[in-house]
């Protein structure tokens, strides 16, 4: 079964839909068959490589929401990441351009290190303070990931990959995909945003047993919500242009 997954590594909602997809995979007896490929998504590509200011300022200030909404919403997002195990740090967290990032990502899929990579990133990003518009962050995380040093050089000092994120993110815009995380099962079923694990466990059995249609099925929080683009269906939590929900 293939799994098709978009997500940015500067969305919160990305790294607890990882580990809640993970969890529910990790449960089934078919989880050695089901090949997970990562696509990159960029929720704000105006983002400078380094802004000068915290996630609360960035959102305040850029995204025009207003100071208490923002620290609600991420108290309620660091709530939510510490159920899956993580530790979410925002008065560290450095924003910053994730394009460099996601061009890095998509070298690590060629050497079957894409989800390696992929995690490295998300806790570099919210747990760990590190600046992911670093090209030097970048290198280091890279190395320790297993990518050849020379590679990932390459990458950084090039426009390399471009042209592979720059498809990724038309790619989502086809399917009608505004949001993420998003999953898409055997290219035909939908999942948006960081649903409970029970529902990708769910999801994933469905799917394996049964394929059949055509265009993408969202599923969401009651099972096969229809047929119809992405943009149809009941959502999990996610993140969009204008902010996470």
């Amino acid at each position: 079964m293939s799994v098709d997954i978009w997500s940015d590594i500067a969305c919160p909602w990305c790294f607890i839909g990882k580990r809640r997809f993970e969890k529910a995979l990790d449960a089934l007896p078919f989880r050695e068959q089901v090949d997970v490929t990562w696509h990159a998504y960029q929720l704000d590509p105006s983002l400078p490589d380094h802004y000068d200011g915290t996630e609360e300022e960035y959102l305040a200030q850029v995204k025009g929401l207003a100071p208490e909404q923002v620290r609600q919403m991420l108290a309620h997002v660091t709530g939510q990441a510490a159920g899956e195990g993580m530790a979410y740090d925002f008065a560290a967290l450095r924003p910053a351009n994730s394009f460099t990032a996601l061009r890095l990502l998509a070298l690590a899929k060629e050497h079957g290190l894409g989800n390696q990579v992929k995690e490295a990133l998300l806790s570099a990003h919210f747990e760990k303070g590190l600046d992911t518009g670093d090209r030097e962050v970048l290198r280091a995380l890279g190395e320790e990931a297993g990518l050849p040093a020379a590679d990932v050089v390459r990458v950084l000092e090039s426009d390399a990959y471009a042209d592979a994120v720059r498809a990724d993110v038309a790619q989502a815009r086809a399917l009608g995909i505004s949001g993420v995380p998003f999953f898409v099962l055997e290219n035909k079923y939908g999942i948006s945003g960081a649903q409970p694990s029970e529902l990708f466990e769910q999801a994933l059995t469905q799917v394996w047993e049964e394929i059949g249609g055509s265009g993408l099925t969202l599923i969401g929080a009651h099972g096969v919500e229809g047929h119809g683009t992405a943009g149809h269906g009941a959502d999990g939590a996610a993140c969009g242009p204008d902010g996470c929900a």
